[in-house]
């Protein structure tokens, strides 16, 4: 597996070595000994996977403490861009992201710590998206923030006429207006 650091701490691109034939194709999506090896030391709870169309873009999300969330992410099917926002109170990286594209061809997976905002826009025509969390979800301690705040300057390779988001997702504050997390 290649690891790819990236300028966050602790957020990682990994390339899973994949096995090809005229058969298809094989690689191990998690393997708990390798990825510790790489710097992903977490034990997994909780496995998603949603389906999305062109132009969903779902985020900026995170959980508040004690229910923070390391998310380990990739795309099965199609193609993202994958957003991971830092929000660690008191980090000097506070505001930076990194963006990165995942798809069902290239394999990338992206590792994002905790005390991060997540989110991702859809660049095909629909797309798998598929995560591990190593916290359950805890509704009353989802938070967000505004996916296209000026501060955060993401461009996520989606017109804006495009951008298909939730009620709930338009609403959002701010990054200056969220409590950040702490760690």
């Amino acid at each position: 597996m290649n690891v790819i650091k990236t300028p966050l701490p602790g957020v990682l691109i990994l390339e899973p070595r994949v096995f090809g034939d005229a058969r298809g194709y094989f690689f191990e999506s998690w393997q708990e000994e390798n990825y510790r090896q790489a710097g992903i030391d977490c034990h997994f709870v909780q496995d998603n996977e949603s389906k999305s169309s062109f132009g969903v873009l779902r985020g900026l999300h995170w959980q508040a403490m004690p229910y923070t969330q390391a998310k380990l992410v990739r795309v099965v099917q199609g193609a993202v861009l994958d957003v991971a926002v830092d929000i660690r109170k008191d980090s000097p990286t506070f505001g930076q992201h990194v963006a990165v594209e995942l798809s069902g061809e290239n394999k990338r997976q992206l590792f994002i710590p905790r005390g991060f905002a997540h989110g991702f826009a859809v660049l095909s025509q629909e797309a798998i998206f598929a995560y591990k969390c190593d916290n359950l979800y805890h509704p009353a301690s989802e938070r967000g923030m505004r996916f296209d705040d000026p501060a955060l300057a993401i461009d996520w390779k989606v017109s804006p006429k495009e951008w298909n988001l939730s009620e709930k997702d338009q609403k959002h504050p701010p990054l200056n207006q969220i409590q950040p997390v702490e760690i």
